[in-house]
């Protein structure tokens, strides 16, 4: 009987998904596990539970009834001190428990960046009540932006751009964090001339890295991703050392999100995720490996070949404006109409305002042009009440 590795997915979304795919296309048995049902990957997972993450006795109790090979997290609200008990204990998560602890939090890995391994960041403060934050406000200077300790996709994020913002700012910070307490990171607002993501792997084959992805971001969530983002050779170098020793010490092996800011004369380090990066959603159709396929192969043991760009493009994410318990999409006849064009649906049960639902993916001969098609295609997309 053929014995294949078994892989459990912490988190089941659009990503997780993706991540699913390249893993049953390799032999890999899945598990999704989410807290709430039909999650994206469980569409696709040979098998999903749905529990709440962030209780210990609940994660613990659903690892050792299936006792993966692999723990894969691809979110970041978890009993990740659980996870380090666990991987005492044998099991592996991946890339570590110590990484997936540490980027839990933005207090964690910004420490870990800025006071052990000395990269440049933005200057940046923490506040754990009201009072505090009007503080460390006030020391920072404005602009300033405000973020929970943990969340997803911007959530809670914001800028506080004036005194008079102050408060607002605060009540969306508490609103967005996905663990409910009043710890929250104030930073310097840094005058950076475009963001990226660097995607970085570590494998059996050492250090690589993807071509790297400019990004725009509205209230801390990405709306706009292309590859490639055009960068001096003095930058890619420094990003690279940048990503290089954040990933050497988080360890392990996988595929790492590294977040920069590009200044005019310097690269700061932002944030990590150990895992696929929304922004890399754009790899589905621009790289012979996407970023999926290679943090499988990666987290298998598996050598990483030449990661190769094979046309420039972008990506477009649909995002719902409102909460709708049935809905359909609209316009996809139209969307793949637009030349190079590819759609993503990602069949959330639900939707919710601000919430990804889908994503337009399409190549050209030029970014620029890239860009122009992803628009166009997004576009002609609309989420609908389905009556």
């Amino acid at each position: 009987m053929y014995r294949t590795k078994k892989m459990m997915l912490l988190g089941s979304g659009e990503l997780g998904k993706e991540v699913v795919i390249e893993a049953q296309r390799l032999g890999v048995d899945t598990v999704a596990v989410d807290r709430y049902a039909d999650a994206p990957a469980m569409h696709v997972a040979r098998r999903s539970y749905v529990i709440d993450m962030l209780d210990a006795g609940k994660l613990r109790e659903v690892i050792e009834r299936e006792k993966p090979d692999l723990i894969v997290p691809e979110i970041e609200a978890l009993a990740t001190s659980e996870l380090v008990k666990l991987e005492e204990e044998g099991y592996r998560v991946i890339p570590t428990a110590r990484a997936a602890k540490l980027t839990m939090d933005r207090e964690g890995i910004r420490r870990l960046a800025s006071e052990k391994l000395g990269l440049p960041t933005a200057g940046y403060r923490f506040a754990d009540t009201y009072d505090e934050f009007v503080q460390a406000v006030r020391e920072t200077g404005f602009p300033c932006v405000v973020k929970p300790l943990m969340s997803s996709s911007g959530k809670g994020q914001s800028v506080c751009r004036e005194e008079a913002d102050i408060e607002r700012c605060w009540n969306a910070a508490m609103e967005g964090g996905r663990v409910r307490n009043g710890r929250v990171i104030i930073e310097e607002f840094i005058r950076f001339q475009s963001e990226i993501t660097l995607l970085t792997v570590r494998s059996v084959s050492g250090t690589s890295f993807c071509a790297p992805i400019g990004h725009v971001q509205e209230s801390g969530d990405y709306i706009e991703s292309w590859q490639p983002h055009a960068m001096s050779d003095e930058q890619l170098e420094e990003a690279k050392r940048i990503a290089k020793t954040i990933t050497d010490e988080l360890g392990g092996y996988g595929l790492f999100g590294v977040e920069l800011f590009l200044a005019e004369d310097k690269v700061y380090f932002s944030e990590v995720s150990p895992r696929p990066h929304d922004t890399g959603l754009v790899t589905l159709v621009t790289q012979n490996l996407s970023e999926f396929a290679i943090h499988v192969r990666a987290i298998l043991g598996y050598p990483i070949p030449e990661i190769v760009q094979v046309a420039p493009g972008a990506s477009r994410p649909l995002k719902a404006d409102r909460e709708l318990d049935d809905y359909r999409i609209q316009g996809a006849e139209e969307a793949l109409s637009v030349p190079n064009t590819q759609l993503r649906v990602f069949g959330k049960p639900v939707t919710k305002a601000g919430r990804r639902m889908a994503v337009a993916l399409s190549t050209a001969d030029t970014v620029e042009a890239a860009r122009e098609r992803a628009k166009r295609a997004l576009d002609c997309l609309s989420i609908e009440e389905d009556a």
